[in-house]
């Protein structure tokens, strides 16, 4: 067992000391998580404890100081991300990159390694396929991704589709326009949007045709080029409907299906071609296929602890049959 420890961390190139603390001193919580108590002297950082842990302690500390003096606001997510990537052989991994800040000004970055990994695939593919449980982020980020690329000018329009199960895919019995019409099975892109983009800018776009937000089933017969496309709730969609939406793909275009396969809300007897299409699609060049999981999830911690007992509950069915 590691005997006392303490080290001292200089701070006097961090004059906002909150990018570092945090509100509230949160991240020094957070830091103290690793088994280590952690204050402030002047312009210092003492971090006491067991020798080894001071050690694993300082390597995130410092990697965070790091950050925060290139401008970021550390958040206790990343701390926790950091040491999650700390061992004895290997530091930390940078503090991710913030894609873009919400309407709030808050930094939205990936918080996990899965999201980390998710986000990477999109930059590095044309095509990827995320499939994770609820809560893990995949629409946010996506929708962030493809609002990143539309103010980079890497592409010029964004196409956000989901499926429209409840009405059947036939959606000319309902009242109204089509914005009136698909606004129920559209409103969590809607809520994500209006999250990142400044009040009144999401309508500004739609009505440019900047922004397009339709059912999968208007999406039979054309091609998207020259945009950054998002099918969202993908496991909704047929094998079928999947391959002609892929298949949409036009040149100059990215694509990202996302969606979650223990959630099919198809008709009976309606087989989800989500987890079909992505084992198709692995190995195919220019193509990424992520999979997130309860570690994932960034909503409330309960609702890891959620899908973790469902995830039980359906091994122990199949045991069971």
């Amino acid at each position: 067992m590691s005997g006392p420890d303490e080290r001292a961390i200089d701070l006097h190139e961090l004059p906002e000391r909150l990018r570092l603390f945090g509100e509230y001193d949160r991240n020094l919580s957070a830091i103290e998580a690793l088994g280590v108590t952690v204050r402030s002297d002047g312009d210092r950082l003492l971090v006491a404890g067991e020798t080894l842990k001071v050690e694993r302690a300082e390597r995130v500390v410092r990697h965070m100081l790091a950050a925060a003096i290139g401008g970021a606001h550390v958040t206790p997510d990343d701390v926790a991300l950091a040491a999650a990537d700390v061992s004895d052989n290997n530091g930390a991994s940078p503090v991710p990159e913030t894609l873009m800040r919400s309407r709030r000004g808050a930094e939205i970055r990936p918080r996990t390694p899965g999201q980390r990994e998710f986000v990477a695939a999109i930059e590095r593919h044309t095509l990827t396929v995320g499939i994770g449980p609820a809560g893990t982020g995949k629409t946010y980020l996506a929708i962030v991704m493809a609002l990143r690329a539309l103010k980079t000018r890497d592409v010029a329009r964004v196409v956000l589709s989901r499926p429209a199960v409840e009405a059947g895919e036939s959606l000319g019995f309902l009242p109204g326009d089509l914005r009136e019409k698909v606004d129920p099975y559209m409103r969590p892109l809607f809520d994500a949007l209006n999250e990142v983009l400044d009040e009144g800018i999401t309508d500004r776009y739609i009505d440019r045709g900047t922004l397009e937000i339709a059912p999968l089933a208007y999406m039979r017969g054309r091609t998207l080029s020259d945009a950054f496309v998002i099918l969202d709730e993908a496991q909704n969609a047929t094998a079928d409907q999947l391959k002609m939406f892929l298949t949409r793909l036009g040149s100059a275009s990215k694509m990202v299906v996302i969606g979650d396969a223990t959630q099919v809300d198809l008709p009976v007897g309606g087989r989800s071609g989500l987890r079909d299409a992505a084992e198709r699609l692995a190995g195919v060049p220019d193509v990424g296929v992520i999979e997130l999981d309860e570690r994932d999830v960034v909503r409330h911690p309960l609702v890891s602890r959620i899908i973790a007992a469902y995830a039980r509950g359906m091994v122990r069915d199949s045991t069971v049959k």
